[in-house]
């Protein structure tokens, strides 16, 4: 199959990679722009793993062709920490343990984001919901809840989300 040019912006940088047209967004982000943060889990859009935010909306890229993604704007974990500061929602993480293996942790963060820039007050039934598609086999989800918890209440607010 013939590869195609394809341009992608990825935690506000520019990339120009050639690709087969049925390369997964997953795979374009760890295969070839190589940033590995983005897990491949269970390619069949059930853990979570593989979220990142396109255009503000959490999206599992594991389900999504790249060449889909073009002329959209894809946040991935590490484009979370700018100039060597740690987003609002890694600090909690680390606060609040809310990791231990530490594999479903940049799926999490990403629909976190995605969660808390949509819903501004959650309760901790709408955070519980909002997290709903990303799968920890460690935590019980406990310190994850606390974590975006105390971003919504403000503990967090010299940074943004």
């Amino acid at each position: 199959m013939e590869k195609q040019l394809l341009r992608l912006n990825v935690n506000d940088q520019n990339y120009e990679i050639y690709i087969n047209p049925k390369t997964l967004l997953v795979e374009a982000i760890r295969d070839h722009i190589e940033l590995t943060g983005t897990k491949r889990g269970c390619d069949t859009v059930s853990c979570g793993a593989c979220t990142v935010v396109v255009d503000d909306m959490a999206v599992k890229a594991c389900s999504v062709l790249a060449v889909q993604a073009e002329g959209t704007k894809i946040l991935t974990s590490e484009g979370l920490e700018v100039n060597g500061k740690l987003a609002p929602i890694q600090k909690a993480f680390l606060d609040e343990g809310a990791f231990q293996c530490g594999f479903c942790t940049s799926g999490m963060l990403m629909s976190s984001v995605a969660f808390l820039n949509e819903t501004k007050k959650p309760t901790e039934k709408e955070i519980r919901d909002g997290i709903e598609g990303n799968i920890c086999r460690c935590t019980g989800y406990n310190s994850i809840v606390r974590a975006i918890d105390s971003v919504a209440k403000g503990k967090y607010t010299e940074d943004k989300v």
